[in-house]
């Protein structure tokens, strides 16, 4: 018989919140009602800590700590809006917004009002990198200082299923994770290169279909900020005609097999434009294979004589 899980009370802004024991200070804080910006964090992944935007201040802790990360403790006394908080998060954000293509982000515009983000302090963004995939390891290439440094470079487009848009990319390894040992094993991308000039590459830099990726699309599931996105909406997005505002989400199970995963289907005028999975569901807890997460355009296909 397992033991009952026993509860831990800490405070949050002055406001008592008891959690299960091994909780993290974030999870406290969603329990609070507090609205915490998490980027790195992902529910069905290991916390990576490399985004540092949840960091918030613990009574007695010299440094900030993540909240993603840090478990409760009893009495611990922690503190979501201080000024070092917020000090904190607003450089974040202006350092990642300077460099990266945010726009796809979701909840980005929210935070940039509400830690008053000044990105453009840095100068304007450099243009796209078309040497980043052919930088020498370990070398440290310096700017002029007359624009903010970017990670923009070219979008990678070389299969029908999923594409990369790097300039996009914050490096959170959530799709390193997700196809790594926390989930699918493929081992297909990690990442290379340093500092600055590092990125997700699959090994030597070869394009997908050529790599030991398998398609499963977990790392797209995974992804904060867009960069790994359907080859659907990236087309439907270059057209101008992507618009979530017109989406209806439809949960069933699929039909490739006998396991039971659950799917999301995303429809957009009567046609689906991209599926994605349940973190919560017991079975797949988010994940599906290629069948499962891209094997859904026989449902729009039509006859030749033009019925159904």
């Amino acid at each position: 018989m397992n033991a009952p899980v026993q509860q831990i009370t800490i405070s949050i802004d002055g406001k008592e919140v008891s959690v299960p024991e091994g909780s993290t200070i974030l999870t406290a804080c969603n329990a609070a009602g507090k609205d915490t910006p998490t980027l790195c964090y992902g529910d069905t992944l290991t916390p990576k800590n490399a985004c540092r935007v949840c960091m918030v201040e613990l009574k007695g802790s010299r440094v900030l700590v993540p909240s993603c990360s840090r478990k409760v403790q009893p009495g611990m006394e922690v503190f979501t809006d201080t000024d070092r908080v917020r000090h904190s998060r607003r450089l974040v954000l202006e350092l990642l917004d300077s460099s990266v293509d945010l726009s796809t982000t979701p909840k980005i515009p929210e935070w940039k009002e509400r830690y008053s983000v000044d990105s453009g302090r840095y100068g304007p963004k450099a243009g796209p990198s078309l040497r980043r995939d052919v930088h020498e390891p370990g070398e440290h290439h310096t700017g002029n200082g007359s624009v903010a440094a970017s990670m923009a470079q070219p979008d990678k487009i070389d299969n029908d299923l999923y594409v990369r848009e790097y300039d996009k990319c914050i490096l959170c390894y959530k799709c390193v994770d997700a196809c790594g040992t926390q989930w699918q094993n493929s081992f297909a991308i990690q990442i290379a290169g340093r500092g600055f000039d590092s990125q997700i590459s699959t090994e030597f830099a070869v394009e997908l279909p050529e790599s030991a990726c398998v398609f499963c699309g977990n790392c797209v599931e995974v992804c904060p900020t867009g960069a790994l996105s359907f080859k659907s909406e990236y087309d439907m997005r270059a057209a101008g005609t992507w618009d979530e505002a017109q989406q209806t989400t439809t949960t069933t199970i699929c039909t490739y097999c006998g396991v039971g995963c659950n799917v999301e289907l995303h429809v957009q005028d009567n046609k689906i434009v991209k599926v994605t999975a349940p973190h919560d569901h017991e079975v797949n807890h988010g994940n599906l294979c290629i069948k499962g997460r891209f094997g859904f355009t026989h449902v729009q296909s039509r006859k030749e004589d033009g019925n159904d």
